[in-house]
């Protein structure tokens, strides 16, 4: 990666011409951009600006600025401008063939010339060019702003300095340059997707299925396996302890099996050591075991990245947990019932991501483990989703987090809970986080909410099932002693 600032050529700003605008401006480069389709600027400025919270929040680069991307007249202006050319015109070889002559006939020898052709060969492309060894493929993936995927193709006549230049390039852009060491329509990705892709129209074609049925099967199921591990390692756990070729020999009649309109090649014994040779490497000495612990992690990151979204597997992890709390109290609570002093609600254990470079817990991690606790309490008094819909919940307005002892990667917890005030609009909370089974004090946090409606924005009074909860609750902590921790402040001495 470099830190020089750069002048980066998009030509053609339709969704990918853009998505390497939004990137690059990201990255604090210069953008100079041209389209010749009527109002393209317009329609470039507009989606930068859709685009960039959703930068912004990937991550900024000192000088990142909107204001650094320019609109040129025409292509050969944008080639004499600029020091490295991104071509996102139609995926048509008439349309692109004479624009990247143009481009090339206009900009220095030293710019490399990309086209972001999802298919098209890069040999063809560069026929033509001047200089054509600085010319070939730059594919990436939609949204660009985003997904750091990029295919690399080199052309017939493409130098290995242009090659190491792109890598480098889309490597300073913080992208993962994928180098496709054969030249191949359509690459590596989009064949992949494409082959999804055609069995798809053959099953709804076919009134197999729904366009909605076909997605269910990809985001509930193997999409959340492919976010971490791709196929070929997938499939490697599929084998059990003998990985890729028990699986190839349990599965590999299925081939001969009409389960797609694809044909699969031979199951020679050269292709059954390559596909075995290639998963261990991939492993790279990790065993069976140890991969599929990896994989566990990673599958309950992606679901639960996906529950505050309300999306595909992150609905079924609410809904696991809403059933699990419902499953771990025995009776709704009633007037006269007891209410454990203090409330103890939440098991759990420290969680690969929560880990830092040295293993321990990191600090924001405990304020995670903490909001946990939190939603435990507000699930036992009663603010669930009906109670959420109603217009009603708690916003948290103050945290006070002591943290006393260092946690590790899978160190059991239990947080326990005691009201320490509750009125109309306010409840003050004190969490005390523990290693649950040696009962040492790892962090606590004293905290502060409003009840809000949520129509409104305002404060608004307690109601229904949580006030009388919250009213027992308070009674039944009230001879509790104060933890030593409420109320502290930071101070030298």
């Amino acid at each position: 990666m470099t830190d020089v600032r750069r002048t980066i050529g998009v030509v053609g700003t339709g969704v990918i011409g853009a998505g390497w605008a939004v990137r690059s401006l990201a990255r604090g480069h210069d953008i100079v951009a041209w389209d010749p389709a009527p109002g393209a600027e317009e329609r470039l400025r507009a989606a930068v600006e859709r685009a960039w919270p959703s930068a912004t929040r990937l991550g900024l680069f000192p000088g990142a600025d909107r204001c650094r991307l320019d609109f040129t007249a025409t292509a050969e202006e944008l080639a004499e401008r600029v020091d490295w050319i991104q071509e996102n015109a139609p995926e048509d070889e008439g349309v692109k063939r004479p624009l990247l002559q143009a481009l090339a006939a206009h900009s220095d020898p030293s710019v490399v010339i990309a086209s972001s052709s999802s298919g098209l060969l890069p040999t063809r492309l560069q026929e033509g060019c001047e200089h054509p060894e600085r010319v070939l493929i730059g594919h990436p993936f939609n949204p660009v702003h985003l997904l750091p995927l990029v295919e690399i193709v080199a052309g017939g006549q493409t130098s290995a300095e242009a090659v190491e230049a792109a890598r480098v390039h889309y490597d300073d852009l913080v992208m993962y340059p994928l180098l496709v060491r054969t030249e191949i329509e359509g690459y590596l990705s989009d064949r992949l997707q494409e082959a999804l892709w055609r069995e798809v129209l053959h099953l709804v074609n076919d009134g197999v299925a729904t366009t909605a049925e076909l997605d269910d099967a990809v985001t509930y199921g193997p999409g959340l396996r492919w976010a971490g591990m791709g196929t070929n390692l997938t499939f490697h756990l599929a084998g059990g302890e003998q990985g890729m070729r028990h699986m190839l020999r349990q599965f590999g009649p299925t081939l001969k099996l009409p389960w797609t309109r694809l044909v699969a090649p031979e199951l020679t014994d050269d292709l059954v050591e390559s596909m075995a040779d290639g998963c261990l490497e991939q492993a790279d000495g990790r065993p069976i075991a140890e991969l599929e612990r990896l994989r566990d992690d990673y599958v309950i990151n992606v679901m639960r990245a996906l529950r505050p979204l309300d999306l595909g597997a992150g609905r079924i992890v609410a809904e696991r947990e809403a059933r699990i709390h419902a499953a771990s109290i025995a009776a709704p609570w009633a007037e006269g019932d007891d209410v454990a002093a203090p409330l103890d609600l939440y098991r759990g254990e420290v969680e690969p991501d929560w880990v830092d470079y040295n293993g321990h817990m990191s600090e924001w991690a405990f304020l995670t483990a903490f909001g946990w606790a939190s939603d435990k309490l507000f699930r036992f008094i009663g603010i669930d989703e009906e109670y959420r819909d109603s217009g009603s919940t708690f916003f948290t307005v103050e945290t006070h987090i002591n943290y006393l002892r260092e946690a590790s990667l899978g160190d059991p917890l239990r947080i326990t809970t005691q009201v320490l005030g509750v009125d109309a609009k306010r409840l003050h909370l004190f969490h005390a986080m523990e290693h649950a089974e040696t009962g040492e004090l790892l962090a606590t946090t004293e905290q502060m909410l409003l009840h809000v409606d949520t129509d409104t924005g305002h404060t608004a009074p307690i109601h229904g099932r949580p006030a009388a909860v919250l009213a027992a609750a308070a009674s039944a902590h009230a001879d509790l002693p104060v933890p030593p921790q409420v109320g502290r402040v930071m101070s030298f001495g």
